[in-house]
Order: C-alpha cells, then structure tokens, then sequence
C-alpha cells in the first residue's frame, strides 16, 4: 500500500502532466497564430510606408529590389487590370495577370487581403499580404510577401525558448511539491508515531505541529485526546463510557469525511486514469471528462472551505466585512443557481425590498444552505420568505425527530439513519456559527415526515 505522500506526489505529477501537455498544445498554437497576425501587420506597416514614399512610377524596380536586399520580403505592385508594373523576385514582363489572386480581390473591397499559399514562381509556401494604394488618381495594389518556412524557424525558436521557460517553471513546481511531500510524510510519520505510542498505553505524552494550520489543529487535538485518557485512566469507572462515545463520535467525523469526499475524488481518478489512459480519446469525450474533473475539484475545494470557515467562526477569527446587502437580490441569485442543480424543483420567493448591514458572502452561503437542504430533503417546491423581521425557508420533505432538532446545529453531529445527513456534519454548524456571528437568531421548527422551517430571525 503507498504512503500518502507518495499517492500525493504521483497524482499531482499525473494530473499537472496531463493539464500541461492539453494548455501547451492550446497554448502553441495560440501563440503561433498570434505571431502570424503580427507577421501580417508587420507586412502592412511596411506596405503603407512604401505606399506613402511612392510618388511616381520612376525606379520602381529599383525600389522594390532594395525592399528585397534590405528585409528580405518579396515585393510585387499590380495596377488596376492585375498587370505586375513592379517585382522583386522574378521578371515581371513573365509574369501572370494577378487580378484574380486572392489577396488582391480581397484587398479591393477591404482594408487588406491575405492568405498562405505556395507561389508557382517562386516554388515555396508564402504568406501573402496586399493592399490598395493611390497613386495619380489611379488605383494601384501593393503586395508583400515572407517565406512561410522563414517564419516557421523563427516561431520554433520562440517556442523553444517559451517551452524551456516552461520547464524551468515545472522544475521549480515538482520541486515545491516534492519538498511538500516530503514534509508531509514527516508530519504524518510523527503523528503515526504518536498514535503507536498511544496504542502501548503510553498516555503521558504530546505531539505539536507548527507546519499548517490543519496539522497544527490535528495534533492539538490529539494531544488533548493524550491528556484525556491520561484523566481517564484514574477514573476506571468513567472511563469506558466516555471511551465509547469518543470513537463513536470519531466513527462519525470519519464517516461523514468518507461519504462526502470518495465520490468527487473517484470521479476526478477515474476521469483522469482515463484520460492518461486513452491519448487518441475523442475531443468531445475529453471536454466531457475535464469538465467532471474541474466540477468535482470545484466540490471538494467547496467542502474544505466550509470546514474552514466553520473552524475560523468557532475560535473567533473571522474577520468583519459588512456591507449594505440587497437581500432580494442575493436570494435571487441563489435561486438561479440552485436550479442549474435541481432544474425540475421549483423555489418560490415572496419578499419584501429589504436591505441590511451583514458580509455579504456568508449570509449569501447561510441562506443557500437552508435553500439547498430543502431541496435535498423533500420531493416538493421549497418557499422562502424575506420580511424586515426575518428570512425564513420552508419545504414539506422528512423533517427532523424532536430529539434530534437541539442538537443538529452541533459540528459533525449527523442525524441518525442518514436519511438527513447534515452535509459533512458542518451545514447547520455552519449556518449557526454564520447567524451567530451576524447577532442574528436561527429558530427550526420541524414535524417527521411533514416537513421543517428555518428562519433567521434579524431582529
């Protein structure tokens, strides 16, 4: 079985492996495109200087030709009929009427004509770029033209310049992620170390991490499970019914965390090894897959981030961000973007025009809680109602058993049978912990099998 720093280390590889090779193909031909227009204004800038410094049709041939020995561009001047009256590169009395060439006909009725074609004169590919100029009240046509080959090797050179840029870059993140990883191995060795040392009813002991928050909160806790123990152990009596209940509480968190964070990091695996797999896999098919991949991420970065929030609202360190909110208009949004998840359910808003003083983000994620749970927990519409003096959302779904209604609003508490999970254990918490900190009051009203109503009151 791998380490977890190793699993780490692989997925990241694989995964930062495959998004580099799709954005560096989307990104090169991006870019050479790019580089094309610009080769095509580069043409026109020199088109139009020439254009301004012909004033007759004395040395015309000289002037081209020096165009030719100075920047190395093919130059050709076609008057109206598409006769050539000018060439750089070849005998211009040989050559064939031009008015039917495309860049000419183009030229005629826009600002510019162009296209990449092989010239029969010269035997090569060509990038070809004309416009219409005036000269003595007559309509004359400049054309200028780069060896597409010649902008080829430049281009390549660019993009190797850009692709070792690239690997410098990748260098430096394998190597973060590497240092990462490493660090993580360690941390997680002296928690394991830790917890063997627990096993062998060695109580007396502490771990501290100062490397992340997460590690720094993982070991403080189980330094206080440590000291725990050690006051249970003198008190054989309470011992295994306070033991009992702490790993049922634990079974729970993990249980919770398995449940809502195997299904997204199945789908991005399985997408992903897929992907890998399969290099000649359909476009459409590989959209398909990556759009699962950056939902599921989406998910998951969803769910740390309520943990966190959650965490930072309980000890007190959220900071304040109050701002006037249109609470019409938050709810609306809500809505909207309920029903992109739920587009046969029906949500019904009856509102006054109220605005408050709060953080617009975390009563924006209280309220979409609420809404959602509704959604989750029921099979009918969902109605919301916003006054001065409350929000309140109800739906007619399972409800909650009285005896479950105190404590569904505690951190990883999860209503029994899972038939009204809580989300995590943290969406009510959350919710509560949001209310609380705005002073407001959260009342749930719920009847089993009828359906419940929560309303934030605001005053």
């Amino acid at each position: 079985m791998l380490r977890l720093h190793d699993i780490f280390l692989r997925k990241f590889i694989l995964l930062f492996g495959t998004i580099f090779l799709i954005l560096g193909v989307v990104v090169y031909i991006w870019i050479k495109n790019i580089y094309i227009e610009q080769t095509k204004i580069d043409l026109l800038h020199n088109i139009n200087i020439l254009s301004q410094g012909i004033k007759d049709f004395n040395n015309l041939d000289e002037i081209v030709s020096q165009i030719k020995n100075s920047i190395g561009l093919r130059v050709t001047i076609i008057n109206k009929d598409g006769v050539v009256i000018a060439e750089s590169d070849e005998d211009k009395i040989s050559m064939e009427n031009h008015s039917d060439r495309f860049e000419v006909i183009h030229s005629k009725y826009q600002e510019y004509g162009s296209i990449v074609r092989k010239s029969d004169t010269l035997n090569k590919m060509l990038l070809y770029v004309s416009k219409k100029f005036t000269l003595q009240d007559e309509e004359y046509y400049i054309r200028m033209a780069r060896d597409i080959e010649q902008i080829n090797e430049e281009f390549f050179y660019l993009s190797l310049k850009i692709g070792i840029l690239f690997l410098f870059f990748i260098a430096i993140a394998f190597w973060v992620a590497r240092h990462i990883s490493k660090k993580v191995e360690l941390e997680t060795t002296e928690i394991l170390t830790f917890l063997t040392n627990l096993t062998k009813h060695n109580k007396n002991i502490t771990i501290e991490s100062t490397y992340s928050y997460e590690f720094h909160k993982i070991t403080q806790l189980l330094s206080e499970v440590s000291k725990t123990l050690l006051k249970k152990e003198k008190q054989k009596s309470k011992y295994t019914a306070k033991l009992k209940l702490s790993n049922r509480q634990k079974d729970d968190i993990i249980s919770a965390i398995s449940h809502e964070f195997k299904n997204p990091i199945a789908v991005i695996s399985g997408y992903t090894q897929t992907l890998l797999d399969d290099e000649d896999i359909n476009p459409v098919i590989r959209e398909k897959f990556l759009k699962k991949i950056s939902s599921n991420s989406d998910k998951l970065t969803t769910m740390i981030d309520r943990l966190r929030l959650t965490l930072k609202l309980e000890d007190g360190k959220q900071t304040k961000n109050f701002t006037k909110v249109d609470l019409v208009k938050i709810t609306k949004i809500i809505i909207d973007d309920l029903k992109i998840s739920y587009p046969h359910r029906e949500i019904y808003l009856e509102a006054d025009d109220i605005k408050i003083e709060a953080d617009e983000t975390m009563l924006r994620i209280a309220i979409e809680n609420l809404v959602e749970n509704g959604l989750k927990y029921s099979q009918d519409d969902v109605y919301i109602n916003i006054t001065n003096k409350e929000i309140s959302v109800r739906d007619n779904g399972i409800g909650i058993k009285e005896k479950d209604l105190e404590r569904i609003t505690n951190k990883f508490y999860r209503v029994s049978n899972n038939t009204w999970n809580n989300s995590l254990g943290v969406g009510l918490s959350l919710v509560s912990n949001i209310i609380k900190f705005h002073k407001f009051k959260l009342e749930i009203k719920s009847i089993e099998n009828e359906g419940s109503t929560f309303t934030i009151k605001l005053h």
